[in-house]
């Protein structure tokens, strides 16, 4: 089992804007890591609080094969000055330990991780422990 983060920004709380963003991170998700979402076991999307327009979890359910995946939809924790307009999300998943892995920062929030927001894998643990 491995964790992929990402995150993402709208430029405005609307369902269309909304639906960009999360279908944009999502292709990026899927292409990059090479995952098929019946290898996901599940996911936790949140936004911050000057977005409510959707749920980003309704968003993915319209996608192939994202509807029996399970999702949670909350809202992330507000702290003066942080990114507005922001959508996150952990997702875990079934893949080979020497996969590598890469967490998908698109937008405003490459920001947020721009070690991870580089088109490189996170290095794999070592196979013996």
């Amino acid at each position: 089992m491995r964790a992929i983060r990402g995150a993402t920004t709208v430029s405005e709380n609307t369902t269309e804007a909304m639906a960009a963003a999360v279908m944009e991170l999502l292709d990026e998700l899927e292409q990059r890591n090479q995952l098929h979402p019946t290898d996901i076991i599940s996911i936790t999307f949140s936004v911050t609080k000057d977005l409510d327009a959707i749920f980003p979890a309704a968003i993915a359910r319209s996608r192939p094969f994202w509807d029996n995946v399970p999702m949670l939809d909350v809202q992330q924790m507000y702290v003066e000055g942080s990114l507005k307009r922001c959508i996150r999300f952990l997702l875990h998943t079934y893949l080979p330990i020497s996969a590598p892995v890469y967490h998908i920062y698109l937008r405003h929030a490459a920001s947020l991780r721009p070690d991870w927001s580089l088109p490189k894998p996170v290095a794999s643990p070592p196979t013996a422990w």
